[in-house]
């Protein structure tokens, strides 16, 4: 090989390793957490540096590296919004949501904190907003119409002209100001919403024929049907696999929705509930999503796991997930678990 070939190729490489250690550091900074399952009190005090904070938040085992807090402040420019106080934080969180909490400040009298789990539907979130002392009333009538919010929000522009906000109020942790409008409050968790949903995810989802809000829709069910990540991925891979398929989706989570209420095991007569969110008489995604699902759904249906399953069904007792690869193999599976 010519010697400017293989400079060429010796280039290429080194590039194409560079790019791989971007992507892996994008990564990292955006969805790594630190190994502490504890929640701790974090303190951050007046004049710190920033490359100072990032290490006491590994040290406090609250981060993985600090290198990628100081990235991810770098990338989002986010160094004049650290501010000094006293906050809660769990190493269950990723960098941007400490960020977040670092950047709003220590709690104070006029402030209030709310946690909206994962899963939690507009309405539920409206209620706990209401044990705070705010407007639920007004905090669903403000997600009423996602089209209000399209001029801003880019990632709601492939939404059907009368959908509402579900599936893209980001649950999260939240401090708001005791006098905070409704309007305010759906602007933070579609805010939290824009950051999570990364460009890379974005493209990603581009690039498979899908839309947003079709993946959003995938991942408000999975939030329902499994706990673990991993688990949802495998499930994730099967349902977009019915749906490649023409098969029904068959999902019990919609079935919930539709009635308005979970049980155990649903019956045959509960499957034939008549509503366009039946997954079991209808075919494909139901028309939105039931739930506003967290990252680590949103992340397995843009990026399901690939296996041979097809059917699987939840213990009852201990919550784990038992996948299946034939009809046959799931009927005994049902029948072990009484379900």
């Amino acid at each position: 090989m010519p010697k400017s070939k293989i400079v060429l190729a010796g280039a290429g490489l080194f590039f194409v390793l560079i790019l791989s250690e971007m992507y892996i550091f994008n990564r990292e900074a955006s969805f790594s957490h630190g190994s502490s399952d504890m929640g701790q009190l974090f303190e951050v005090k007046s004049g710190k540096g920033i490359e100072d904070i990032g290490q006491d938040l590994e040290n406090a085992q609250l981060i993985r590296n600090r290198y990628y807090f100081d990235y991810y402040i770098w990338k989002t420019d986010s160094k004049g919004k650290i501010k000094a106080g006293k906050y809660e934080l769990q190493g269950s969180m990723t960098i941007p949501e400490i960020v977040q909490v670092l950047s709003i400040g220590e709690i104070e009298s006029n402030q209030v904190k709310i946690t909206f789990p994962e899963g939690l539907s507009s309405k539920e979130m409206a209620e706990k907003l209401d044990e705070k002392g705010f407007s639920g009333d007004d905090f669903l009538s403000s997600a009423k119409l996602a089209g209000n919010w399209t001029e801003k929000y880019d990632f709601l522009e492939t939404l059907p002209k009368d959908a509402s906000l579900e599936g893209f109020l980001f649950p999260d942790t939240y401090i708001f100001f005791k006098d905070a409008k409704a309007e305010s409050i759906a602007g933070r968790m579609l805010d939290n919403f824009g950051e999570k949903l990364t460009p890379e995810m974005r493209a990603d989802i581009g690039s498979q024929g899908k839309s947003i809000y079709q993946v959003i829709t995938m991942a408000s069910i999975l939030e329902k049907e499994v706990k673990t990540p991993e688990d949802m991925k495998i499930v994730s891979g099967i349902f977009w696999d019915r749906i490649d398929a023409g098969m029904p989706l068959q999902s019990c989570a919609t079935i919930a929705y539709a009635l308005g209420k979970e049980k155990k095991q649903y019956s045959l007569e509960d499957t034939k509930t008549q509503s366009p969110y039946n997954t079991y008489l209808n075919k494909g995604l139901p028309p939105g999503p039931i739930d506003n699902p967290g990252t680590n759904a949103i992340q397995a249906a843009i990026y399901p796991t690939k296996t041979d399953y097809v059917y699987f069904l939840t213990d009852p007792a201990g919550g784990t997930t038992v996948f299946s690869k034939t009809l046959e193999e799931h009927a005994a599976n049902k029948a072990k678990y009484g379900l």
